[in-house]
């Protein structure tokens, strides 16, 4: 309890259930709770920081919302993984307007360490002249490209990914091999026109519409770790927001 009343008292008051919540996600973030591993029951948590179950219970309550956790009945509350399953519901929007949700297969086609453009910079909140890794790839669903997209990472964060076999699931690779877990994103969207280079990748003509998603995505202690463009087929495809 003292804890949680000594950050109320620097920074101002906010609920317990808040206070507690961002101690619990330190220690996701701080690597002492692994992804896929239980986390202590409520009644350890209250009794660990000094609050009640019910503060603990609402606290875990909001970290599952945020898909930093999951509940399994009979079983208990475990880190979330960055699998499949989490990221097509969680970041992947695009689908097929005939057919399930999918998760995408991915071509590389680009991978280049270089100094951060004005825009990265500016997004990814680094110095002038900070190196970023820029990857650029093909995604596709049902066996048809569907999305040209160009990713911007800092290389402090991401040392040597450039000498990595990259997979298809780059948040997963983040997590178990950096130790940055993703935990939100802001997207921005647009419609735009095809040009040379896209029209290519994806088999369309030049001037055919695309919908550009701009996503910067953030890491559990709020920094912008990701910065990433994709363009998007709308042929065949459309973008699923799933509002609750």
């Amino acid at each position: 309890m003292a804890r949680i009343e000594a950050r109320n008292n620097a920074l101002g008051f906010r609920p317990l259930y808040r206070q507690a919540r961002d101690i619990l996600v330190s220690r996701i973030n701080d690597g002492t709770w692994q992804a896929g591993q239980a986390i202590p029951s409520e009644m350890e948590i209250a009794a660990d920081l000094g609050i009640s179950p019910g503060t603990a219970r609402k606290a875990l309550d909001e970290m599952e919302a945020e898909n930093l956790v999951v509940r399994h009945q009979g079983r208990g509350t475990f880190v979330a993984r960055h699998d499949d399953a989490r990221i097509i519901f969680q970041f992947f929007r695009l689908t097929p307007d005939t057919g399930e949700r999918e998760f995408p297969s991915s071509k590389f086609v680009g991978i280049d360490v270089r100094p951060a453009s004005p825009d990265a910079a500016k997004i990814l909140k680094l110095r002038s002249g900070s190196r970023v890794l820029q990857l650029e790839r093909v995604r596709s669903l049902s066996g048809k490209a569907a999305i040209v997209e160009t990713i911007t990472l800092p290389h402090a964060l991401f040392p040597a990914a450039e000498k990595l076999d990259l997979p298809n699931n780059l948040y997963e690779l983040y997590r178990a091999k950096f130790g940055v877990t993703i935990a939100r994103s802001t997207e921005k969207l647009k419609a735009v026109a095809a040009k040379r280079r896209e029209a290519k990748h994806l088999g369309v003509a030049i001037g055919t519409p695309l919908l550009a998603i701009d996503r910067t995505a953030y890491s559990l202690d709020g920094r912008p770790t990701e910065w990433r463009v994709s363009l998007c087929r709308t042929d065949t495809f459309h973008y699923l927001s799933d509002l609750k």
